[in-house]
């Protein structure tokens, strides 16, 4: 078990980790069941070609919740994310892998210490969000209030 980090143990530039996420259409489908987004861009392949994707897209508040995990893990408590923005830049297709064993897709997430506020008591953290070689989430930045 990891201890939780603290604002005097950091450092601009320190890395805080690296997650790979497994995506899955039935992910997908879970997600629009919990989330109520059920826009058939993320389930219907014919639906999502029609309309000029790639194929069956991953919704874009799934993949940036896949991103902030990292953040909330190595923090050690969700309601230490004080404030989370980012851009869309690519959507993360995923194909259809029913039956077998691997995923759709695979996000890669990585997390470094981007700025320190001593005052406020929080560590700006900028991560990497990678699909298929490329940059889906820009300027991904999570505020965390750390002791």
């Amino acid at each position: 078990m990891t201890s939780t980090p603290t604002l005097a143990s950091l450092a601009v530039g320190q890395d805080i980790g690296s997650r790979s996420v497994d995506v899955t259409r039935t992910d997908l489908v879970k997600y629009a069941g919990a989330s109520g987004d059920f826009n058939p861009i993320h389930w219907n392949e014919a639906f999502a070609t029609g309309v000029g994707l790639p194929g069956v897209i991953a919704h874009g508040m799934f993949t940036m919740g896949a991103a902030v995990q990292l953040v909330t893990d190595w923090a050690g408590d969700p309601a230490a994310v004080v404030d989370f923005q980012t851009r869309f830049t690519k959507p993360v297709p995923v194909a259809d892998t029913t039956g077998a064993p691997e995923p759709g897709a695979v996000i890669e997430v990585s997390g470094a210490i981007g700025a320190l506020d001593a005052d406020a008591g929080t560590a700006r953290v900028d991560l990497t969000v990678v699909s298929a070689g490329l940059k889906v989430l820009m300027k991904a930045q999570a505020v965390v209030r750390l002791l």
